[in-house]
């Protein structure tokens, strides 16, 4: 388990409790729906853009972003000490991608929090997402208010889903299957993976999955609508790298 406390200074906001000022010859644009804040701020430069400015108390005080990595989970976690008129968050993510492409993927939107409106209490914040592939992710929230504007938190560094150390199989879900369920297996290197299921005389009724796999985390959908209902026995065979596992279990298919 991995644990990162990060404290974030935001993308478009100031998160200055002074002042800010512009001097002469420098020039700042806030783009549409964002706005620039701080207790005060003197413009002797140019200011351009529809965004807005705005003093006092900034919209949202974040204390701390930070991550929890659990295997193939992540689950972020953010404190607020102020909200003003906050809707709530987007969750952003994007994936480092591998040689020979490099970079990063585009953000994506893949959950909104809602926000506590307006409080001067402490307010936690969680969120889980669960079942990643291996890879390097970056995640990202961004505050939005009532009137639309926002800013974005990031999460210092990168968040590493490592390969998993071992072979395994998990029993499907859910169990009783009707008719449809998955099987989650891990493989630590990349190999001929096999997933068959057997009746209870041993012979062969269904091929659940055959085909080369990497090294990561996986879940196979089972559909047993061809299938009498009755008591069936899976079984995994994963080869790689000069390694070999094999696995069984037991469903149960109703209908």
């Amino acid at each position: 388990m991995i644990m990162t406390v990060t404290f974030i200074t935001a993308s478009v906001h100031s998160q200055a409790t002074s002042s800010i000022t512009y001097d002469a010859g420098t020039s700042i644009e806030v783009q549409s729906g964002a706005d620039e804040c701080a207790n005060d701020i003197i413009i002797n430069g140019t200011f351009s853009g529809s965004g807005t400015i705005c003093s006092g108390a900034l919209p949202v005080t974040l204390i701390s972003f930070e991550h929890i990595v659990n295997r193939n989970d992540v689950k972020l976690i953010w404190v607020t000490d102020n909200e003003i008129n906050n809707a709530g968050f987007d969750i952003e993510r994007r994936t480092h991608l591998n040689q020979p492409e490099g970079g990063s993927s585009e953000w994506e939107k893949i959950a909104f929090i809602q926000g506590n409106g307006n409080t001067t209490w402490h307010s936690i914040y969680t969120y889980a997402d669960l079942k990643l592939q291996s890879g390097t992710y970056q995640y990202r929230i961004k505050q939005i208010d009532y009137n639309g504007n926002y800013e974005y938190f990031d999460l210092a560094g990168s968040v590493l889903i490592d390969n998993p150390r071992v072979f395994s199989v998990g029993q499907n879900y859910p169990n009783p299957s009707n008719p449809k369920s998955k099987i989650e297996f891990e493989l630590p290197v990349s190999g001929l993976v096999s997933i068959k299921l057997y009746n209870m005389l041993g012979e062969e009724v269904s091929i659940i999955i055959n085909e080369m796999k990497e090294a990561g985390y996986y879940s196979a959908e089972f559909d047993g609508s061809n299938l009498a209902s009755g008591v069936y026995v899976y079984r995994i065979v994963a080869e790689g790298n000069g390694q070999r596992f094999s696995g069984t279990k037991k469903m149960i298919l109703v209908k």
